[in-house]
């Protein structure tokens, strides 16, 4: 056993790399630079474990370190080209998603994946944003995968919630957002998709009270009332549509 040895540390990287276990590839790559600040592969691994799961400006100065080393290393300048690229799809997905341009988002989530296979925070911004577009089995299919994984994982958790909260199956919705809740009390959005939703099936259900009751002028201010809540939720809205149109035809009678 040689516990000193930095190439050791390297070459079990570059395995488990293979093996795409990069959260414990990296730890071994950083061990190797630590043995040996001059180990330019060891610098290489580290950051292209960076890379994988999505810290490319942790991925860029790791290649930055191994350019100090040699500056002639045509794979260190490749990938700090690739991590650099990943930092702008980044910058601009997030000027999209405030812009609400999802289908932009989309395209650079996918860009990045590209060279951040592993990373979880890309995979959900595309998820959020395919649910965002309406492409539900999409995104449900990406944050399925990663609650495989990770079943705590409080973002894919929320979009599962998205999912089934845009395809009118609320009290299910209202589960996944409890349950992203509980993994991270401060999550802002399931807290306000799970406040919109509990209110929007509540204000239905008073709704459709007030209907069944003959007190048609109360169940149209409820309806109308369920319509403001969340614009955005078209099936849900739809239906809610349909009933206060129900509701005008038995007053004009």
């Amino acid at each position: 056993m040689c516990p000193k040895n930095a190439s050791y540390y390297g070459n079990r990287a570059a395995t488990l790399m293979m093996l795409g276990r990069f959260r414990e590839a990296l730890g071994d790559a950083q061990q190797s630079v630590r043995l040996d600040d001059s180990f330019v592969r060891g610098h290489l691994r580290e950051g292209k474990c960076h890379l994988s799961l999505g810290n490319a400006m942790a991925a860029c100065r790791c290649f930055q370190k191994a350019l100090e080393v040699d500056h002639r290393n045509t794979q260190a300048q490749q990938e700090f080209k690739n991590a650099t690229a990943v930092l702008e799809y980044e910058k601009i997905a997030e000027m999209d998603f405030e812009k609400r341009d999802y289908r932009k988002v989309v395209f650079c989530m996918d860009r990045a994946l590209e060279f951040a296979p592993a990373c979880h925070r890309f995979k959900i911004l595309k998820a959020e944003c395919l649910a965002l577009l309406g492409r539900y089995p999409e995104a449900q299919s990406v944050a399925s995968d990663i609650l495989r994984m990770d079943s705590t994982n409080a973002d894919a958790l929320y979009v599962r919630g998205l999912c089934l909260y845009y395809e009118d199956c609320i009290e299910k919705a209202v589960q996944f957002f409890v349950q992203a809740l509980r993994m991270a009390p401060d999550h802002e959005k399931a807290c306000l998709a799970c406040r919109n939703a509990k209110a929007l099936k509540a204000k239905k259900e008073d709704g459709n009270k007030a209907f069944k009751d003959g007190n048609y002028k109360l169940a149209y201010e409820l309806y109308t009332e369920a319509l403001g809540i969340d614009p955005n939720n078209i099936k849900t809205n739809a239906k809610l549509y349909c009933n206060r149109g129900t509701v005008n035809a038995k007053e004009t009678r």
